[in-house]
């Protein structure tokens, strides 16, 4: 079935949709809103008074507008009493994300920690909780500048590719309530070509799992088992991209159930015509995608609301690209759940990190066609405590996004950013998750691993040689950048290419499709781009959207230009 998605009305909360829809409870209370914070350094109180949950306190969307950086110790507090019905046996406490290092207090104790900016934890609270009014402290230390954590592009002096450093809470923050046995994790594995689901459970106690595959009202399929059952999805349709088909889950086990959805599709590599293509559902298919940063221009890292990040992603579709890639950042859950249900690929980069890029890495190395040697971890600027934090981190992305219908290929490392050992890094990563794809090494620093001989490609032709053995894909490329007045974020700008109007922008990007990169479909076998970018951030101009959405080429243009992509596709591998 086509799922319908719907948001919160008239609500006093901020981002108050159930955040989880691939691990959904009945049990839910969010804790978004305002909430007392501080701001300290050296003992003595620099910014104090109301913030505004979930937005980060750099954002206009806060109330704050304070840089926390390193040394700062930011304080939030707040007080919650639990519904009388609320309490089943168990209370656990949600953080969808905090950045960095987050110690939590229920009534003055501590109830634990977490290292690390762009994963969810969780807490159970239950034996710290009293009757009546309870008390929420959070302590969050921050420094954009580590080099043990993953960053994305925070930095304290914004500018071109970098942008503003965030901090603290930044995802929802919600408590919900378990029976003494409950499940804490479940994974979805759809195996296409034999129409079977595997699920799997991580439980706490012991007892058999019930699943059941809804379409509708209707249970077509149902299995019982310890921890882990297969079942018999014939009747299910298939999703893809143009129908986009998702069936709901059911898995209960002792007196807890949770609802998930699965779709039935599958991701590999088919030969055809000496070429190595990507395919989806064993049909080969072009990637035509958009370079998605993840960040809103008053909420940073953090949407204004959820129907913002599902407009980005419907608006991509509805201009006719099929795929975005989620650039260094990890987004709430429910952005890849509009992705499975628009149909819309992702291919998901993991956070960089380590400590500061050298130069001739990042700057020189690209442009000179200059691979250097990734298991040199000083020169790399990765510590033994850097890559083992890297591995939490990736494992932890793996785990959280293992559910998701639409991810379809993840990046271990981008342009040499903190990159070492990809060659085993992808085959570590490979060996937890098998179902979807690998770009190793995405723009440069190719070590010759994972499946995309994968080129990012700026300031000059695009001009690409396939070579048989991995896909051809350019997963960077244009950045033509126009200032739309109105609609700028500031009076500095970056872009590769800029145009002063949009009729010259309009005309350069068609000569770069139909005079580089159709050319590369019918002569190369070139099966994945990735334009830059989807939206302008800050001072960088390269969007087809401006910060704020609004769009800068006209509409039935770019649809027109998409649909010659995937005729010349089509026309070459899918007669």
């Amino acid at each position: 079935m086509i799922f319908e998605v719907e948001f919160e009305k008239n609500s006093n909360l901020p981002l108050s949709e159930y955040p989880r829809p691939q691990f959904k409870r009945q049990s839910y209370l969010c804790l978004n809103g305002f909430w007392d914070y501080k701001i300290e350094r050296n003992g003595g109180s620099v910014s104090q008074g109301k913030i505004n949950v979930p937005y980060s306190p750099e954002s206009d969307l806060s109330g704050v507008l304070y840089q926390v950086k390193g040394g700062d110790v930011l304080t939030y507090e707040r007080t919650f009493t639990l519904p009388s019905d609320f309490n089943k046996g168990v209370v656990l406490l949600n953080f969808g994300a905090c950045d960095q290092e987050t110690t939590v207090y229920i009534n003055g104790e501590k109830v634990g920690e977490n290292y690390g900016g762009y994963l969810p934890f969780t807490f159970d609270i239950t034996a710290y909780l009293k009757s009546g009014e309870n008390t929420l402290k959070v302590v969050v230390l921050d420094d954009a500048d580590s080099d043990i954590y993953g960053r994305g592009k925070q930095t304290y002096k914004r500018g071109g590719i970098w942008y503003t450093a965030t901090s603290g809470i930044w995802q929802t923050v919600f408590l919900e309530s378990v029976p003494k046995n409950y499940i804490r994790s479940i994974k979805l594995t759809p195996n296409y070509d034999e129409k079977t689901l595997k699920v799997s459970a991580d439980t706490v106690g012991s007892g058999e799992i019930k699943v059941e595959v809804m379409d509708g009202d209707a249970v077509i399929s149902t299995a019982v088992g310890v921890n882990e059952v297969t079942l018999d999805v014939s009747l299910c349709k298939e999703w893809n991209l143009n129908s986009p088909e998702l069936y709901k889950v059911f898995v209960s086990y002792c007196d807890d159930r949770v609802e998930s959805y699965f779709g039935l599709r599958k991701f590999s590599i088919i030969e055809k015509g000496g070429y190595k293509l990507f395919a989806l559902n064993n049909k080969p298919i072009f990637n035509n995608g958009l370079l998605d940063q993840g960040y809103y221009h008053k909420g940073f890292y953090t949407p204004e609301s959820n129907k913002r990040m599902y407009d980005d992603v419907l608006t991509a579709k509805t201009l006719g690209y099929n795929m975005l890639r989620k650039h260094i950042k990890v987004e709430p859950l429910l952005w890849y759940y509009y992705c499975d249900v628009l149909g819309v690929l992702v291919w998901q980069d993991m956070i960089n990190g380590g400590a500061k890029y050298k130069s001739h890495r990042i700057m020189l190395a690209p442009f000179i066609n200059l691979h250097l040697n990734d298991k040199n971890y000083k020169s790399m600027g990765r510590s033994e405590k850097s890559r083992e934090q890297y591995y939490k981190e990736a494992y932890g992305l793996q785990d959280l996004l293992y559910n998701v219908v639409s991810l379809c290929v993840y990046t271990p490392f981008n342009e040499a950013w903190g990159q070492f050992d990809a060659v085993k890094v992808t085959s570590d990563l490979r060996k937890r998750d098998n179902t979807r794809l690998y770009d190793h090494a995405s723009g440069w620093q190719d070590m010759g691993a994972g499946d995309f001989q994968s080129r990012h490609i700026y300031f000059r032709k695009a001009r690409m040689k396939n070579d048989g053995k991995r896909i051809l894909a350019l997963t960077e490329f244009g950045g033509y950048s126009l200032q739309v007045k109105g609609h700028v974020f500031s009076n500095k700008k970056f872009g590769y290419k800029f145009f002063k109007t949009q009729r010259d922008l309009e005309t350069a990007y068609k000569n770069l499709y139909e005079n580089e990169i159709i050319p590369l479909i019918k002569n190369q076998g070139l099966c994945a781009t990735v334009y830059t970018e989807l939206t302008d951030v800050e001072d960088e101009v390269n969007g087809i959207l401006t910060f704020d959405r609004a769009l800068k080429l006209n509409r039935e243009f770019l649809v027109e230009i998409n649909g010659k992509i995937y005729e010349s596709f089509d026309e070459k591998f899918n007669k």
